[in-house]
């Protein structure tokens, strides 16, 4: 029974199945009667819940706040910024009617909501005294992805946060980019155990519409590359078209300075195939929906009996250190059945109980990301796995670190390019100043400039393409 319901491809041999396979298996998601869409099942959404809660904080803390926009936007509004339209049009899905009548402007389904919340600023600033504004929105988006769709990182809606930020001062605008993808990037490091590489994007990769976009990658073990979040300088670009001025302190009306920035459930994806094996999930800690899993075990009613008192007890103690605990005594299947079970579901610790080990005072304590099995005396055993539960998060993340550095490395001609990329690896490597270079190697390989890092400056190489002198070293792959 376990096999029939477990993974049934290996990772390292069929990774887009492995992933389609642990996504549904694992209970996390499923596919809704429409193509492109999914059901986000309670774990799933436990999981996105702990992110938001994390980000929330630190947001709050920073001076930002939480609304809500609509989910539908006209067409008018959407085309007023034009750059920005032309980037999206493509993927917009368009309601042109309601219910028996035709509806006179088209009104596009959310596919970002630059458009709606400027058109709202431009009313609500007036002053200086209303600035910075600093508003955060928790919505889903809607982009028509119909062909190439995967649950968590490629579906025609999805769930995100969309910070947008108006400050009457640039320089304090461009502090608020690179503040918030540091704020991305603990939250990411700290929640989900994974490396993250920022930095910014080329010309050619940033967001319709932005000055500039700076990101956050990470390498995933197919040796595709994956964005797990952005943020963009707008400078004047929106609040132009869509007139959000403000009065200064003499009085003189000035165009505020703009910011947008998101992150979206991608980073669930981005967790699973970071870290899932061929048992199934492997969940960081902090973000688990169940911390720590108790199994009793026994074969007669006497035995239960005990099993349980002593398993509620230990629960009992978890509970009041806000663990996440569940006592599995599911009577109808076998313990083999239960360690499957939660193996596939990725809790951090499990907890097994049986009348020898309460002879001897003692546990079986199983960590799941590595199959650690040892026996622990039920005496601080609390505080064991209070300890622990740290200690799998820092593992984790070690892990993780220790394969994006093996698989990072410098290449300096394009064969070697072309070598490495089949390697899966994320490779920096010299490029010039001209877009076509950047366009010709997406072309030819599917790799793209992921992200361009501080100080990766290097004008002495030559360009990978076409042999001139170099400008920069930023990191290519192939991506998501």
């Amino acid at each position: 029974m376990g096999k029939e319901i477990g993974i049934t491809v290996k990772k390292s041999e069929d990774f887009s199945e492995w992933y389609t396979q642990l996504v549904i298996k694992a209970e996390l998601a499923d596919y809704a009667p429409v193509k492109g869409l999914i059901v986000l099942r309670p774990d799933g959404y436990s999981i996105w819940e702990s992110l938001k809660s994390s980000l929330d904080s630190k947001l709050v803390e920073t001076g930002h706040r939480n609304g809500f926009l609509p989910i539908l936007i006209p067409e008018s509004l959407l085309g007023k910024e034009k750059d920005h339209f032309t980037g999206f049009n493509p993927e917009v899905f368009w309601v042109t009617r309601s219910g028996d009548g035709e509806i006179g402007d088209k009104l596009a389904l959310r596919p970002t909501s630059e458009t709606l919340a400027y058109t709202m600023y431009a009313k609500w600033i007036r002053s200086w005294r209303d600035l910075p504004l600093k508003i955060n929105f928790w919505n889903s988006a809607l982009r028509a992805e119909i062909k190439a769709t995967k649950p968590f990182l490629r579906t025609s809606e999805f769930l995100w946060q969309e910070g947008h930020t108006a400050h009457a001062d640039k320089d304090e605008a461009e502090k608020e980019v690179t503040d918030i993808l540091e704020i991305y990037k603990k939250t990411v490091e700290d929640e989900l155990a994974i490396p993250v590489i920022t930095g910014k994007k080329s010309e050619k990769e940033k967001f319709v519409g932005a000055v500039y976009t700076l990101t956050m990658e990470s390498l995933m073990p197919d040796g595709k590359a994956l964005q797990m979040g952005t943020t963009h300088f707008l400078g004047q670009n929106f609040s132009k078209p869509f007139e959000v001025k403000f009065a200064d302190t003499n009085n003189v009306e000035n165009f505020v300075w703009q910011t947008s920035w998101g992150v979206s459930w991608r980073l669930i994806g981005g967790m699973i195939m970071v870290h899932g094996d061929d048992k199934g999930l492997v969940l960081p800690p902090r973000v688990a929906p169940i911390q720590v899993v108790i199994i009793p075990i026994y074969h007669s009613d006497e035995e239960k009996n005990t099993t349980l008192e002593k398993s509620r007890e230990i629960k009992k103690e978890l509970d009041t250190r806000k663990l996440r605990v569940r006592l599995d005594d599911r009577d109808q299947l076998t313990p083999g059945f239960k360690f499957h079970d939660w193996e596939m579901k990725g809790v951090p610790i499990r907890i097994e109980l049986g009348p020898k080990d309460l002879e001897r005072d003692k546990v079986v304590f199983v960590r799941r990301h590595n199959q650690q099995k040892q026996e622990h005396p039920i005496n601080g055993l609390v505080e064991k796995i209070v300890m622990e539960l740290d200690n799998i998060h820092n593992d984790m993340f070690a892990n993780a670190q220790k394969i994006l550095d093996e698989r990072t490395g410098n290449v300096e001609t394009y064969d070697e390019f072309k070598s490495e990329l089949e390697n899966g690896m994320l490779i920096k490597t010299p490029i010039c100043d001209n877009p076509a270079c950047e366009e010709k190697i997406k072309e030819e390989t599917g790799a793209d400039i992921r992200v361009i890092q501080d100080g990766c400056e290097d004008e002495s190489s030559k360009c990978v393409y076409c042999s001139n002198q170099s400008k920069i070293r930023p990191l290519f792959a192939r991506g998501y």
